[in-house]
């Protein structure tokens, strides 16, 4: 079966609490020295979705250094401005160039991370029979 990729992201394709429980992970193992990827494939299997831990670990790193700071998370079940951002930057609902001022080399690193994370999720999360293509 194959799925049709389309150029701008969808809302199917991001189910925000996968989002948010990853980036709330992510920012407790950094904070607390833990090594990031192991916490990330617990919490992504979770989602049955473990193997995105490395392309989620990549997609953050790239998002702090176009912010130029550490992100901040919000506790549940408020979100951060910070994860506001990166779940409208991932889903294409908020543009990177008009929310994030940053050094072209990081705007274009993270400009691939999202893209890399929206193809990886979409050939990895379970989407409606409805979106299948013969």
């Amino acid at each position: 079966m194959t799925y049709a990729l389309s150029p701008s992201p969808s809302p199917l394709i991001l189910p925000a609490a996968i989002l948010i429980d990853t980036a709330r992970c992510w920012r407790e193992a950094r904070d607390s020295g833990r090594s990031v990827q192991p916490c990330l494939s617990r919490t992504l299997a979770a989602h049955d979705c473990a193997m995105l831990a490395p392309v989620f670990d990549s997609l953050i790193l790239f998002y702090e250094a176009a912010l130029g700071r550490p992100m901040t998370v919000g506790k549940s079940p408020a979100l951060s401005d910070d994860e506001h951002l990166l779940l409208g930057l991932l889903d294409g609902s908020r543009p990177r160039p008009a929310d994030i001022d940053c050094p072209e080399g990081a705007a274009t690193a993270l400009d691939c991370a999202l893209c890399s994370t929206r193809i990886m999720m979409a050939l990895t999360i379970e989407r409606p029979a409805t979106q299948a293509i013969p």
